[in-house]
């Protein structure tokens, strides 16, 4: 099957760009003290904190649907997964410069690296991807009640195995995506995409909606844009705080 771009993918991508873009500036003009929210307990910030990362790890598993469709090879595979892997460790290190008590060590680029791993290797599940995704997404919810039953289980809370989900109390972090529930989530998006190119390719591959390219050649530079909006936010919001005094 020849490559193609898939522009309603690239669109729903940027949709998630545009929607984390808010929050993020939301969440700067926090921590500068120009708002007083608390994004760490308040529904109406946790719960979008949810849904955008959802919504990414949505888009990652559909697009891997498409590459499994298309024949994509290992060593572009590879190649795209170096850049999210090395755009991991940029964050790593740019959050423990900004927040050294709470850097960032397995947030959302850390799962997509490890989560397009696993979906690659099962991309030919087929429909047991459903399952799958639904036992990711249980998965930690048993291990609660597991931890109050086998207090020998609190080694999964601390390092180095709190990256796989699998805890009764969340690390100190500013961004904690663990493989565990969130693979279920890409496992779905693999599960729909496939479906759809199978059964209802029109659905993937029809026309933009007017006025929804913008959004689409955001979703083609979604790496880009996820790198480079939050030191320019944090620039232009520090420049304008020093502007004030």
């Amino acid at each position: 099957m020849p490559s193609t771009r898939f522009d309603r993918l690239d669109a729903l991508r940027g949709v998630a760009i545009v929607w984390m873009t808010v929050f993020h500036f939301c969440f700067d003009l926090n921590h500068f003290g120009w708002l007083r929210q608390n994004f760490l307990a308040d529904p109406f910030w946790t719960t979008q904190r949810t849904a955008i990362v959802s919504l990414f790890l949505f888009c990652a598993g559909l697009s891997q649907a498409v590459a499994h469709a298309q024949g994509q090879g290992w060593p572009r595979f590879w190649r795209r997964w170096a850049q999210i892997a090395g755009c991991a460790l940029l964050v790593t290190a740019g959050s423990w410069f900004m927040f050294p008590r709470s850097y960032i060590f397995f947030g959302v680029l850390h799962g997509i690296a490890v989560m397009l791993l696993v979906v690659r290797l099962t991309a030919g599940w087929g429909r047991w991807l459903w399952l799958a995704g639904a036992v990711a997404l249980l998965l930690p919810l048993a291990f609660q009640q597991l931890h109050a039953a086998w207090p020998a289980l609190d080694s999964l809370n601390h390092a180095p195995l709190h990256w796989l989900g699998l805890v009764s109390r969340k690390p100190v972090t500013e961004d904690y995506v663990p493989l565990f529930p969130w693979l279920g989530v890409v496992w779905w998006g693999m599960a729909a995409g496939q479906s759809l190119l199978a059964r209802r390719r029109a659905v993937m591959t029809g026309a933009l909606a007017a006025g929804a390219n913008p959004l689409a050649w955001l979703g083609r530079w979604s790496l880009s844009w996820y790198m480079l909006h939050q030191p320019v936010l944090i620039g232009l919001l520090t420049l304008a705080q020093l502007a004030r005094r």
